[in-house]
């Protein structure tokens, strides 16, 4: 069997993906970005069995004679490799231009010398900005209200020229917001984790009255392993629940789950430009659930309450939490 190489296998979904190609007995081959600690990021964390059977190479997705050789006798990519940070884009959008845009060219255009057979690039939901009717499916106008969107839209629509310039295989998996163990401290659910493990009572945070279609990280993974699986060249599918909340609401469950009562503040820093701000997210998930044969397992407030349980547990270790800055 030839290896799936994977870029940003050392990330948040990257490596939970690769522990679970390695679970399906798929070969991996996993791009870590380069750095002078000599650091695989979560990978490092995974159990030392999976980790034997992974070939990891140190990179930067920006370079195409890396990319290229890394490809070299696989048969399929799944691009995971982004800055994805929204408030940081705003003071460097070039850099997010440079790997989320130049590095998805790079992907594409050695798989496309190197004829490779299946190209899974990663998109998100902020693509589609604050929508004009809901749920929204996959045929929603796009709408960049920040740097970071406008290069994954830019990443994306390059993906889909290739496909329709020169029928490369590409297809796109667009998740919604996912959450789980090891996720950033830049996203919503660890924030007000993190803060309430450190004993904090008031909660310091952006828009409290957004809303997000959350995704638990087991959900998501499943829907990457049936894209795979599926190989649905040139469509692009959304991965949501379908079911939104308010940061306002979120906080009452999550406090609510670690058993705290706490006072939430507007913190002006964390607060997009008004005009840069994605009020609602909500996935239709029915394309999916038709050409993948995705059921999520997480839905509702039920499922979402159960994957924020899950979630509190991992980083209520001590191990894990030091890992973070409170």
């Amino acid at each position: 069997m030839k290896k799936i190489f994977v870029t940003g296998a050392d990330g948040f979904i990257g490596s939970h993906l690769v522990e679970a190609l390695i679970k399906k007995n798929y070969k991996v081959k996993a791009l870590v970005y380069y750095n002078s600690f000599n650091s695989f990021g979560w990978l490092d964390k995974i159990d030392e069995r999976s980790k034997k059977k992974i070939e990891i190479i140190t990179g930067d997705i920006r370079d195409y004679n890396t990319i290229k050789s890394c490809l070299n006798n696989c048969e399929s990519v799944i691009n995971l490799a982004a800055l994805i940070g929204i408030p940081y884009s705003y003071r460097s959008p070039k850099s997010y231009f440079d790997t989320n845009v130049e590095g998805t060219l790079n992907i594409l255009q050695a798989a496309k010398d190197l004829k490779i057979g299946k190209i899974i690039h990663t998109s998100t939901s902020e693509v589609y900005g604050t929508p004009k009717y809901l749920p929204i499916d996959e045929t929603h106008p796009l709408n960049a209200q920040s740097p970071y969107a406008a290069s994954k839209i830019s990443a994306d629509q390059l993906a889909l020229s290739f496909y329709k310039s020169f029928s490369t295989p590409v297809s796109i998996v667009r998740p919604f917001n996912t959450f789980g163990p090891r996720q950033s401290a830049r996203a919503i659910i660890p924030t007000i984790i993190i803060q309430i493990l450190a004993g904090r009572k008031k909660i310091k945070l952006g828009n409290l009255y957004s809303t997000r279609d959350l995704s638990f990280i087991d959900d998501t993974i499943n829907g990457f392993l049936l894209m795979l699986k599926k190989n649905p060249q040139g469509e692009v599918v959304n991965l949501g629940t379908g079911y939104d909340i308010s940061i306002k609401d979120l906080v009452k469950i999550i406090a609510k789950e670690m058993s705290v009562k706490v006072e939430i503040l507007t913190e002006k820093k964390r607060v997009r430009p008004k005009n840069s701000e994605v009020e609602k997210l909500r996935s239709n998930n029915r394309k999916a659930k038709k050409i993948l044969n995705w059921k999520p397992k997480y839905i509702n407030k039920k499922g979402l309450i159960k994957g924020i349980s899950q979630t509190i547990n991992w980083f209520s270790d001590k191990e894990n939490l030091k890992i973070y800055k409170s």
